[in-house]
């Protein structure tokens, strides 16, 4: 009797329900306090923004999302300086700083969620493997920035990335206005 191969399991991935959770909870948040949030992504591919409006109303407190994959638009469209590119690189706090600022500073939102990372598979190196994450929320002169290590393939960091930017936002105006 031949016994099929047990195929690796595959790490858990953030499914849209936990991301739309999580989304909720921000815009509930954001509503109840008059704020709007923008969005700057890099390795989330505009993640983040199809989480948050995919609720319904959400326009009522999310302003704009900012997809900004190569260093070219992270200049151009947010402001971040070419030397800060050159010094620390994309996936850097360095950048995620300067990313949530020129977010703040080219919208109305009062919040701001910036991500850079290497989803993978390629893009790695020693300093900055496969699966570092940096993330940034301001709102004003409060910036919160941490750099996770998230494993997994591609599709799994990325939505990792996503709820991990969602719940930043909600740990930020926890510490600004506690939220129950």
């Amino acid at each position: 009797m031949r016994r099929a191969k047990k195929k690796p399991a595959r790490p858990a991935v953030v499914s849209a329900p936990e991301s739309g959770l999580l989304a909720r909870q921000v815009g509930e948040a954001l509503m109840q306090y008059g704020m709007t949030l923008v969005t700057a992504e890099s390795c989330t591919g505009g993640g983040v923004a199809q989480a948050v409006t995919r609720i319904s109303g959400s326009s009522a407190w999310f302003d704009r999302g900012f997809v900004t994959y190569s260093n070219e638009s992270k200049e151009e469209m947010l402001g971040v300086s070419p030397e800060t590119l050159e010094q620390h690189g994309a996936v850097s706090e360095a950048t995620v700083r300067e990313m949530a600022d020129g977010a703040m500073q080219y919208s109305r939102a009062k919040v701001a969620l910036s991500v850079s990372g290497i989803a993978g598979p390629t893009g790695g190196t020693p300093e900055k493997p496969v699966g570092t994450v940096w993330f940034a929320w301001a709102t004003g002169d409060n910036v919160q920035t941490a750099c996770h290590q998230l494993s997994g393939d591609r599709d799994a960091i990325r939505a990792k990335a996503v709820q991990i930017s969602l719940q930043g936002v909600i740990n930020l105006l926890n510490g600004i206005i506690k939220i129950a």
